[in-house]
């Protein structure tokens, strides 16, 4: 047995889920901050036999797209914590999803 941790942006999240629960999976859904943008993220756990890993993996993949490059301006910072109001553009990927998969040694119900 496997358990795939699915970090989604809140705007996936509702596709995924769907998708998921109709083929037969299992989910427990987490609200959690991204890092570095503080925008809102999905954390979904969802426990599977090992043969319906890929799957799992595929409808995440497919419900969540491809990560896209946006701007964002960020402050340039000078000197003693100056800054300077002078924004300074940056590149950020967003979207898709990030998956971490374990194994389950021990599993119960009740």
């Amino acid at each position: 047995m496997k358990l795939i941790y699915a970090i989604v942006r809140n705007d996936n999240e509702d596709d995924v889920t769907s998708a998921l629960s109709k083929n037969g999976f299992s989910i427990t859904k987490l609200n959690t901050t991204g890092g570095f943008l503080r925008k809102g993220n999905v954390t979904l756990m969802i426990g599977t036999e090992d043969e319906r890993l890929d799957q799992a993996i595929e409808i995440i993949r497919e419900e969540c797209g491809t990560r896209q490059k946006i701007n964002v301006d960020m402050p340039f910072i000078s000197g003693a914590s100056m800054v300077n109001y002078a924004a300074t553009p940056m590149q950020i990927e967003v979207g898709g999803a990030t998956i971490f998969v374990t194994d389950v040694v021990r599993f119960e119900k009740f």
